[in-house]
């Protein structure tokens, strides 16, 4: 392994994610480029989520569409790009999918989505989510229709699932993902602590986890017209997080201050059902 790709499996390796292991299943070409990959997303997220002013955020974010664009040119500056640049030449990486990540990130960081219409929240999902898939789906293997289809529905099934786990801790930071068109006919307000406490917000919980099931399954569908072997990793992810959201269902959604998390052994069990099965 040469020393960039050192340096970007050391960035995956401390982000202290599962994502370090479950990208093992991988040949180790498609692991790295997932890795540069993860360290991209990884690198604007964390620019988008630092504490000081949208102002000095910015110019950061914008940085990386530039160094995004360089690599199209074929330039490459630090391990990170070196890297993605690999990952672009042997998987054909589209960059417009680089791009509405970071657009993505800049709908995070200009100030805290409150509840976003029906259409902010799915262009959000779009990009923070479903375009991480658009590239996933390529460094696993599949570049077809039916791969992109997969990216779409399980992108959003995982954003849904996130924002259904992170509602409580989404509201200390002043965030409310819940859109407007399901808050407002039972008059839940948009104040993300106030909401917290409606007696209706439940049925809002309740209607996001049946949409995320609905992408589960439209996202299963895909992946049987996909090469099998590529959809290893996300069928994986797919299992993850509809476990996730089962446990969110058990827990239920008067409970929001109650984290929500898989056992080591529970990882386990779906990675042999997932991976080795």
């Amino acid at each position: 392994m040469n020393t960039d790709a050192n340096e970007v499996e050391a960035i995956v390796r401390a982000a202290g994610t599962s994502f370090y292991r479950g990208m093992a299943i991988l040949p180790p070409p498609r692991r790295q480029a997932m890795y540069a990959i993860y360290a991209f997303c990884r690198i604007v997220d964390d620019i988008a989520d630092e504490e000081s002013p949208f102002e000095t955020r910015k110019p950061r974010l914008e940085e990386w569409r530039a160094r995004i664009a360089a690599l199209y040119r074929g330039e490459a500056s630090d391990p990170v790009t070196r890297e993605l640049l690999r990952a672009i030449q042997a998987y054909a990486l589209r960059q417009p999918d680089f791009e509405a990540v970071i657009d993505g990130m800049e709908m995070d960081a200009d100030a805290p989505i409150v509840a976003p219409s029906e259409a902010t929240l799915d262009l959000y999902c779009d990009r923070v989510a479903a375009a991480v898939g658009r590239l996933s789906v390529r460094a696993f293997g599949d570049a077809s229709p039916a791969a992109d289809e997969v990216a779409h529905h399980l992108g959003r099934a995982l954003q849904l699932t996130n924002i259904l786990r992170d509602i409580h801790e989404d509201a200390q930071r002043g965030r409310l993902y819940l859109p407007r068109d399901l808050l407002d006919p039972p008059g839940i307000p948009h104040d993300a602590q106030a909401a917290l406490h409606h007696p209706a917000l439940a049925g809002v919980c309740a209607t996001l986890a049946a949409r995320a099931h609905a992408h589960f399954g439209a996202a299963s569908a895909a992946m049987a017209r996909c090469d099998r072997r590529a959809m290893k990793p996300a069928r994986l992810m797919g299992a993850t997080y509809g476990a996730i959201l089962a446990k969110l269902e058990a827990r239920g959604w008067d409970r929001l201050d109650q984290p929500v998390k898989l056992s080591k052994w529970a990882k386990i069990g779906i990675a042999l059902r997932h991976l080795i099965g």
